[in-house]
């Protein structure tokens, strides 16, 4: 029997719980299609809202067609065994090969591949694939939303979606590999696909769909050498003797080997200790991106007393405990902080003699972000002078990595001459097929013996990144074409699937203010992970808690919402605007100042104030929505239109994004129906 139950008991049929069941699914297959498509196809290394973007224009598709008769919830697991397992065979048909730009996008110590699908098949055949799941698993979240009240749908769709993030959270927390994703999903599905026993032939067919998804993440999760962090999907692979080659997400990221093979090899991460005119003790030592230890080993063999070794993956330190034959993190000398290395620099206040950000090319995105490296913020101007205040008088700071791009190699000497007030050394060592760059400098220009220092080359791409334009690896201050080609490609379909889906744009034109709102709060959810990210790191619990932190402010107004109906517009819109423009006001660098938990009160107030008030805004709009799933359906096709707009911050910054937000939200007020035009269109 299909309806309420009359106990409140949350039985599989009762429409609240399926709901909450369903919320949960929708957002659980979202985050597990971004975790498993970034971690086998490459394009999406740099394009990680890609499948963000696909799965809100399929959640908005399937909200404003689940009027129509037909139902297509009962074809998701067919579509998402598709998926699953055609980017897990996508991974195994490319030979790898170094490419070092793009447009004038850089993306150096990251590796390429040749495939016989060229990317402008292969990226829209992802988008449309994702959209296609999406929508479909929307397609019966809308039918069940349809069944309550406006606010009351928003209410409990917002808590399947939290209790989805949380569950996903905590299967990062114990690192646990894909088949338990599998296994979730599976189990949301199997209750649901009982009522269709009367259609055998179906049913077979989506429980061999099942299969076929839990055989494809079980193939990945007993592979004995592959490891799953929250970042990455990790291989290791010996390589000759003691040697590993360390893979994440299918890419050559490092290799484990000896003090002694590294300095035969790869003798340029020793440059930096000859360039000591004095054989200072080094008491001290910080090394950023650790990894699997090879850096650390080195300083031991230096001579370091004591090394403060920073690395943001837990699972990269264990590898390196396990595999490294130089045992470096079993040193006693060596304290080990799994920790963001530009949160690390914020929150120490020890003196080094020497710091050194040891190639920390992540290989990876923020997830959800359009351009931000989860090293990023360690190579501003802000960064760069907190390194400066933590070295000792003699002390000696460097970078190195396989940069070969002379305007690269401009930018980060000139931000390093900007703040020293001299010029770096500079070296470079032929590697193979690589071009390694060292870059080292001291506060004091007598501590070093140079034989090359820094001079420009390219004098109109040197400037420093900074916290605000924190885009290291963006030659000029614009939109690169593959993301200008991508952006059209998305803006093109979806405009065009609208079309074929509803027949018209009638949801954004009947909701134009829902629309704006979803762009505006995409935009200023984007604004709240990146502050967070400055201020207390670009690691993947951060990210979470910031999620988990906007759906519970979007709870939370909900239910204010429902309790105060004398909420005036005007005085959250003022409110809103406080909040914007205290965001724009009060700078990054007073709140790095504050002691931790000063800076997380603040900072907390900062990012979920706004979204609270803007949710305050949404919920009292929501509340007398004619068609609810037509009204939802336009307020995600918005945030989609969000993602997209998020990518002016490569050209303007992130702080210029409070002034688009505020816009939009203006724009939507002013196109907002009164609010007894509201309550007499409801009745």
């Amino acid at each position: 029997m299909r309806g309420r139950s009359n106990n409140g008991h949350c039985f599989i049929f009762n429409d609240k719980c399926r709901l909450v069941l369903l919320s949960f699914l929708m957002l659980f297959v979202e985050l597990t299609l971004v975790r498993w498509s970034g971690s086998n196809i490459y394009y999406l290394f740099f394009f990680s809202n890609y499948v963000l973007l696909a799965s809100f224009l399929g959640i908005g598709i399937g909200f404003i067609r689940s009027k129509s008769h037909r139902r297509f919830f009962y074809l998701s697991p067919i579509f998402l065994a598709i998926v699953v397992f055609c980017c897990y065979r996508y991974s195994y048909q490319y030979q790898p090969r170094l490419n070092s730009e793009t447009g004038n996008l850089n993306y150096y110590g990251s590796y390429f591949k040749d495939n016989i699908y060229p990317q402008w098949f292969s990226l829209p055949l992802i988008f449309i694939s994702v959209t296609a799941v999406m929508a479909s698993l929307a397609d019966g979240v809308a039918r069940t939303f349809q069944l309550f009240k406006p606010l009351q749908a928003y209410r409990l769709e917002v808590i399947g979606s939290l209790t989805g993030i949380v569950t996903f959270s905590i299967l990062s927390f114990f690192h646990a590999t894909p088949i338990w994703w599998g296994i979730i999903i599976t189990l949301i599905f199997l209750p649901f696909l009982k009522k269709k026993l009367h259609h055998p032939i179906l049913l077979t067919v989506q429980l061999g769909a099942l299969v076929v998804m839990l055989a494809t993440f079980g193939k990945e999760s007993i592979t004995s050498n592959h490891f799953w962090s929250a970042y990455y999907k990790i291989e290791v692979q010996p390589y000759s003797n003691n040697q590993y080659v360390v893979n994440v997400n299918g890419l050559a990221q490092q290799v484990i080997e000896t003090v002694r093979q590294r300095q035969t090899v790869k003798p340029f991460y020793f440059l930096p200790y000859q360039h000591r005119l004095k054989q200072n003790a080094l008491d001290n030592v910080l090394i950023i991106g650790s990894g699997t230890g090879g850096d650390v080993a080195i300083a031991l063999a230096e001579g370091a007393r004591h090394i403060d070794a920073v690395e943001i993956d837990p699972m990269l330190y264990r590898l390196g405990k396990q595999f490294n034959p130089d045992r470096p993190y079993q040193d006693p000398r060596v304290t080990i902080h799994i920790n963001d290395g530009r949160a690390f620099l914020q929150q120490t206040s020890r003196q080094y003699d020497m710091i050194i950000f040891a190639l920390t090319d992540s290989l990876m995105l923020i997830p959800g972000q359009s351009s931000l490296r989860l090293e990023n913020y360690l190579y501003t101007l802000e960064s760069i002078s907190r390194v400066y205040q933590l070295l000792k008088p003699d002390g000696l700071f460097t970078i190195y990595n396989y940069y070969h791009a002379p305007w690269l190699i401009d930018r980060l000497a000139n931000t390093l001459a900007q703040v020293f007030k001299q010029p770096p050394c500079l070296d470079t060592f032929g590697v193979r097929d690589y071009w390694a760059t060292v870059l080292t400098i001291s506060p004091q220009s007598s501590t070093l013996q140079c034989p090359t220092r820094w001079q420009p080359v390219l004098h109109d791409y040197s400037a420093p990144a900074t916290d605000n334009h924190p885009f290291l690896y963006l030659m000029e201050n614009t939109l690169p074409f593959p993301y200008l080609i991508t952006l059209g490609f998305i803006l093109l379909f979806s405009l065009s699937l609208i079309r074929i889906t509803n027949g018209s744009l009638s949801p954004i034109r009947n909701y134009p203010d829902l629309f704006l709102m979803g762009a505006a709060f995409l935009l200023l959810e984007t604004k709240s992970v990146i502050h967070f990210a400055l201020l207390f790191g670009t690691t993947w619990f951060v990210n979470a808690l910031v999620f988990m932190g906007i759906l519970f402010a979007v709870y939370l107004a909900v239910e204010v919402t429902s309790r105060v109906k004398t909420l005036s517009l005007s005085f959250l819109y003022i409110a809103l605007l406080l909040f914007l423009c205290s965001n724009w006001l009060i700078p990054n660098s007073i709140l790095l100042m504050l002691p931790k938990l000063a800076r997380f009160a603040i900072a907390a107030a900062l990012a979920f104030g706004p979204i609270f008030i803007a949710n305050l805004i949404f919920a009292k709009r929501f509340r007398y929505a004619i068609d609810s799933t037509e009204a939802f359906g336009a307020n995600l096709l918005g945030a989609m239109t969000g993602g997209i707009l998020e990518y002016a911050s490569l050209v303007v910054g992130y702080k210029n994004l409070l002034i688009l937000i505020l816009v939009l939200y203006t724009i939507a007020i002013i196109f907002m129906p009164s609010e007894k035009a509201q309550q007499t269109s409801e009745a």
